[in-house]
């Protein structure tokens, strides 16, 4: 596709929620018009925050952000905001306009959702929906709004198969600007033209032209150069300093040289690189078991939702220590509801035995308190106070001091997964429910998340439409709902 003009730019922009810990400092980089870019770092890096700035909902500290006169922007939100659940379809999309809503509101709204590939009645409630419906909601509230510049922020999470082909169909084919934070590499293949990476540690953003994992290539070979050339340098240092403290201690021409030699060293320090920093992954953890626990639930009944409208099926599943239950089907069917009545204990065919701790992993987070600070979250977990192993299950999960003094609903999205894992480690629960728990959480620390998932003692319920992190963990049973 032809670029044209630069629709946006950020010159030298700073930003910081506090002065202890800036999270970009002077970053530098353009976007042209009608270029796909893919934004990566890890969680907490600052890519939302990079898109809050170009929505006006943050300003920077210093520098200046430059959009194209004119140009609108839309952002398609990770999680459907908890004040708009009460929302029917209608005022959801209402909403965009404000006091002016088009008289042809509902025409609008029919066209969008058919190229988001969903049937919503407009006037069902947005927290009936599911949460691969309500992703796909979030988009389609962007693409209404017919933007110049459309920011996504992870909108693959909760989607299934059919969702992200649609989704990669539409933005190859979009016709306008678009940026996009993901860690679906298959995903971001599909449509990336360059990268805009956040680095965590010199809070700095770098730009590279191609696809996701040509970038992931060059960086690695860039900073194995980087390491090479240090190292030879270091080599020939340690050369120079051991003949200068020979020849130091000798007359003439000897004492001359050395002098010549201390030069040397101070150029080839002057010449050592920063090395980049790969970006951290979470440690290898154990998930304890709560003691003494074998039944931990059983289903006797599940409700399959179809065109809008729940059918009973009977089953028979009973859930034990080890047993790993894998929740399948389409997005709409009712997985996430089957996962919340279960924990929620309020249908009769799909029981918790009493006494079970559960672990709940919820795809909207929406199971902890956001005005608690992470460090409360976590100790509220704990039978008596202990802050030394508090903090350091915290470290586990790359959750620092700064992050477990803050409000839960200031941490990004990455890291109110990581601190639900830290939860978990501390709760020592007997059956663990897992609504999409990749979701947010950058692709480093999967592998990791997998392991302990597949060593953990007590039992597991999951529904995930990633299908390279199932294949890590050995599932038992299979409940694929679209086949009931």
């Amino acid at each position: 596709m032809e670029h044209g003009n630069v629709i946006l730019r950020f010159q030298e922009v700073c930003f910081a929620h506090d002065d202890d810990h800036p999270i970009l400092d002077e970053a530098d980089f353009s976007v042209r018009e009608n270029a796909k870019i893919t934004l990566m770092g890890q969680n907490g890096a600052g890519k939302s925050t990079i898109f809050q700035l170009l929505t006006g909902a943050l300003q920077p500290k210093r520098g200046q952000i430059h959009i194209q006169a004119g140009a609108s922007i839309a952002l398609g939100q990770q999680v459907m905001p908890r004040e708009r659940m009460g929302d029917t379809v209608r005022e959801f999309f209402a909403r965009v306009f404000g006091d002016e809503v088009p008289y042809n509101l509902d025409k609008r709204i029919a066209d969008v959702l058919a190229t988001v590939n969903l049937e919503a009645p407009l006037e069902k409630k947005i927290e009936e929906f599911s949460g691969g419906q309500q992703a796909r909601l979030l988009l389609a509230y962007a693409l209404i709004q017919n933007p110049d510049i459309l920011l996504l922020d992870e909108p693959t999470n909760n989607l299934d198969a059919d969702g992200i082909a649609h989704l990669t169909a539409f933005l190859i084919m979009y016709p306008k600007t678009a940026l996009v934070i993901s860690h679906d590499a298959d995903f971001l293949n599909s449509f990336t033209e360059g990268v805009l990476h956040l680095d965590v540690y010199t809070h700095k953003v770098e730009q590279y032209v191609g696809n996701y994992s040509d970038v992931v290539e060059e960086i690695a070979a860039r900073v194995e150069r980087d390491r090479a050339k240090n190292a030879q340098l270091l080599k020939d240092i340690q050369d120079r300093k051991d003949k200068i403290n020979f020849f130091a201690n000798k007359g003439g021409k000897m004492r001359k040289l050395a002098s010549k030699l201390r030069d040397q060293v101070e150029e080839a320090e002057e010449d050592m690189v920063d090395v980049r920093r790969e970006d951290r992954t979470i440690r290898d953890f154990v998930i304890p078991v709560q003691e003494d626990t074998n039944v931990l639930a059983r289903i006797t009944a599940v409700r399959v939702i179809e065109h809008h409208a729940p059918r009973a099926v009977p089953v028979d599943i009973t859930i034990r220590k080890r047993t790993r239950l894998l929740v399948t089907g389409p997005n709409g069917i009712g997985k996430s509801t089957l996962l919340r009545t279960l924990a929620g204990g309020k249908d009769p065919g799909v029981v918790i035995t009493e006494g079970v701790r559960v672990g709940y992993y919820r795809q909207d987070f929406s199971g902890l308190n956001f005005e608690e600070s992470a460090y409360q979250s976590l100790a509220s977990l704990m039978p008596r106070s202990d802050d030394q192993e508090l903090r350091s299950t915290a470290a586990v999960f790359l959750l620092k001091s700064n992050v477990l003094q803050n409000p839960i609903h200031s941490l990004s999205e990455g890291q109110k997964g990581l601190l639900c894992f830290a939860r978990f480690v501390l709760q020592r629960p007997g059956l663990l429910i897992l609504d999409e728990p990749t979701n947010h959480i950058n692709f480093r620390h999967l592998p990791v998340i997998a392991r302990a998932l597949e060593h953990f003692a007590g039992g597991i319920i999951m529904v995930s439409h990633a299908p390279d992190f199932v294949r890590q963990i050995t599932f038992e049973q299979t409940l694929d709902l679209g086949r009931l």
